[in-house]
């Protein structure tokens, strides 16, 4: 008697996991930081900065390169030159100020709101000087 119920739960459980699992397969996490949390982006240490269309920044700490998606198209960063990396409030608060690619950092300029970042990873030279070739707009950091 006691079989019959196990399969039939276990099979009640099974059914229902399967569609989650299938929607969850094939869908990219929301956001995937970079680790370690050293090999992150420095806003302080930004010298060259290229808009390279209105979801994709570029930037350069020294000999590190990165490459910024945003959530959302934005149209106005990068004009009259200016651009302002913001990491999330909990990285400030820790006193590191890094921007990892983690949730509620921005990028900002003067006639754009400021621009949810998406994901931020680590590029060579060679893709870095590439997509900086087909940026509109760039700035350097004093």
């Amino acid at each position: 008697m006691k079989t019959p119920t196990f399969l039939l739960l276990a099979g009640l459980l099974a059914a229902t996991a399967l569609p989650a699992t299938a929607a969850d397969q094939g869908k990219a996490p929301a956001y995937t930081p970079l680790r370690p949390v050293n090999e992150c982006l420095r806003p302080d240490r930004v010298n060259e900065w290229y808009v390279v269309d209105n979801t994709t920044v570029i930037a350069r700490t020294g000999p590190d390169r990165y490459l910024i998606k945003l959530q959302a198209k934005c149209p106005y960063l990068g004009i009259g030159q200016n651009l302002s990396f913001r990491p999330n409030r909990a990285n400030l608060a820790a006193g590191m100020g890094a921007m990892c690619g983690e949730a509620g950092e921005t990028l900002a300029s003067r006639d754009q709101p400021p621009c949810g970042v998406q994901s931020i990873a680590k590029i060579d030279k060679a893709q870095f000087d590439a997509l900086g070739r087909k940026a509109s707009k760039h700035g350097t950091q004093p």
